[in-house]
């Protein structure tokens, strides 16, 4: 395994380099902590490496809050009058530095329901392939992060094309694919590490994941009828404090839902795709007025039904959750997706 040293003194003009390349996205502090997010870095601006978890996950930056699929004209003075025309979008390469480990994890889980066998989502498919990860090692877990039940965990490297470990005065950078070696190049980053970097390396995971207090089980769902779940009698406590305001959806990484709506001005108009939530009452209204799960209690049910129950039994893969705590610091009734699984599971 290639590993790189990069001094911190050297850090800044190494990604002031890259940018010549790349596109370079970061984790940037907002206005408080909760307001934490990823966002392209201009220049001269660095990546904030003291976030342990945004607020905000990066899913964003392959699956835009909004985006444009396509646009058209009614204007048949025009060229293509009545014809949907796609915008032209940027996917040149992007690299996303400082993204921890288990929200490279999160786009991986999403993979499977934007690119199958059968169905390839262009927009989310070409971003995702259009980044380099350069993730950042959690060393010291917090109580909220539960990443270790979940097939993740703060040193994982799965879907990641760099790993950063924070040593202080230096990060050592292991090479994880061509793309990583690539963007190494491009920031000038080539000493290479020490001898015993490995096993340093190495006692710093075993050191995070022990210190991960907060464990959640599953067995037990993946076991049981959807209808034993379904019809569980502790739904209407566990729903009753939620106001249903859709935070948990927004923040969590491996929530997809998404929403089209056309707009149009004069003989103009745009096809946008908008994040929705499982959350809201309008989510799930059918044309005819109908609405399948026009209770709270409903909707609650089935946000922890996809993530713990449905996700699992139609990918036979874990889980829809990848242990980050996003939903919990958030949730304004505090509202714990761990409860809810130790419910399930029980």
């Amino acid at each position: 395994m290639k590993i790189i040293k990069i001094p911190k003194k050297d850090w800044k003009a190494g990604l002031e380099r890259s940018k010549k390349s790349f596109r370079v996205y970061g984790p940037i502090q907002g206005n408080n902590k909760e307001h934490s997010y990823f966002g392209e870095l201009e220049q001269g601006v660095e990546p904030d490496m003291s976030i342990e978890r945004t607020g905000l996950s990066p899913k964003a930056i392959v699956f835009p809050r909004s985006e444009v699929m396509f646009e058209y004209t009614t204007d048949t003075a025009q060229e293509g009058c009545n014809i949907m025309q796609p915008p032209e979008k940027n996917y040149s390469p992007l690299a996303v530095v400082g993204i921890r480990p288990y929200d490279v994890a999160a786009m991986l889980l999403v993979k499977k329901n934007f690119d199958t066998s059968d169905y390839r989502d262009p927009y989310w498919c070409d971003a995702f392939d259009a980044c380099t990860f350069i993730g950042l090692a959690v060393n010291q877990p917090d109580s909220l992060d539960f990443s270790t039940s979940t097939k993740t965990g703060p040193f994982d490297t799965k879907g990641l094309d760099i790993l950063l470990v924070d040593l202080d005065e230096y990060y050592l950078a292991q090479v994880l694919s061509t793309k990583g070696t690539t963007y190494l190049e491009a920031a000038g980053f080539n000493q290479e590490a020490e001898a015993d970097a490995e096993k340093q390396i190495e006692a710093m995971q075993k050191s995070a994941e022990d210190g991960i207090k907060s464990q959640v089980d599953f067995e037990k769902i993946k076991s049981k009828t959807i209808m034993e779940l379904y019809e569980a009698d502790f739904w209407e406590d566990a729903a009753f404090a939620c106001i249903n305001c859709g935070t948990c959806t927004y923040v969590c990484p491996t929530c997809w839902c998404f929403d089209i709506q056309d707009e149009k001005c004069g003989k103009q108009g745009k096809r946008f795709k908008n994040w929705d939530s499982c959350m809201f009452p309008l989510f799930t209204v059918h044309t005819t007025g109908h609405n399948p799960r026009a209770a709270k209690v409903q909707r609650v049910r089935q946000r922890f039904m996809h993530k713990l129950k449905y996700f699992m039994d139609k990918y036979d893969d874990g889980i829809m959750c990848v242990g980050c705590g996003r939903c919990i610091q958030a949730c304004p009734v505090n509202l714990d997706i761990r409860s809810i699984c130790e419910k399930m599971n029980a």
